[in-house]
């Protein structure tokens, strides 16, 4: 990860939502009024997500659901499409991911980038190991490699996997890769593309990121006192 690449990405990602909003408007629209009549509900559901440094920020989503009263099971997050609780509409905007739509708004005012680590409910947030924070160096995004990776399919271990990995190694080759791939899996779905993890690997990518720092603010948002302090505590 280099952060001029970094700064490039946001700035190109904010041209590239300003310019895409415009475009996909009357889809977005269609979609939005397919929703409001099918049970004239909410169209849109604002849900606090984890992002950089650990702050909370709102994620626009399309309504998909019927109630939002779902027992939720952080370890089977995934809501399968013959769960009774989705919407006739919200089944099919799913399963192309149009109801991630929305978040072209959250690009927009910065809180999220087209392509880096998701954003997950705060919920996870007591699950992450220390090594694995690095992720929040960066600005989630709307797809990132766990995404073309298996996504729904992988364990979350692995995706905080695939997050930590690709905020270490983000570069325009790696941005190109995962867009094509995100266009295969919306055609040919998620579990062809399943790659799982080996222990080795996750070993390597541990050791990895020791040698990069975590930002002060991340520690702090997540209720944890940053190493250097810990150490001059203990001088």
């Amino acid at each position: 990860m280099t952060k001029f690449y970094l700064q490039v990405k946001y700035i190109a990602d904010f041209i590239v939502a300003l310019i895409g909003i415009i475009v996909v408007s009357p889809l977005m629209a269609a979609i939005a009024l397919a929703i409001k009549i099918e049970d004239g509900g909410n169209v849109l559901i604002r849900q606090s997500r984890t992002g950089k440094y650990g702050k909370k920020f709102i994620c626009y989503k399309f309504r998909s659901m019927k109630s939002g009263n779902v027992p939720f099971n952080i370890h089977k997050p995934v809501i399968k499409d013959s769960n009774e609780n989705l919407t006739k509409v919200g089944k099919f905007i799913r399963k192309f991911k149009f109801d991630e739509l929305p978040q072209i708004v959250n690009v927009l005012k910065g809180d999220m980038c087209f392509i880096g680590p998701r954003p997950l409910l705060p919920v996870y947030d007591c699950e992450y190991e220390e090594w694995e924070l690095i992720k929040f160096e960066m600005r989630p995004g709307l797809t990132g490699l766990a995404q073309v990776r298996g996504n729904g399919h992988l364990s979350i271990k692995a995706r905080k996997y695939y997050d930590a990995y690709y905020t270490l190694h983000a570069s325009p080759i790696l941005d190109t890769k995962i867009i094509l791939k995100t266009m295969a899996v919306l055609v040919l779905g998620e579990r062809r593309f399943l790659t799982h993890v080996s222990p080795e690997e996750y070993a390597s990518l541990q050791s990895e990121v020791k040698k990069h720092k975590i930002s002060r603010q991340t520690y702090i948002n997540f209720g944890l006192t940053p190493p250097d302090e810990v150490k001059k505590e203990n001088d």
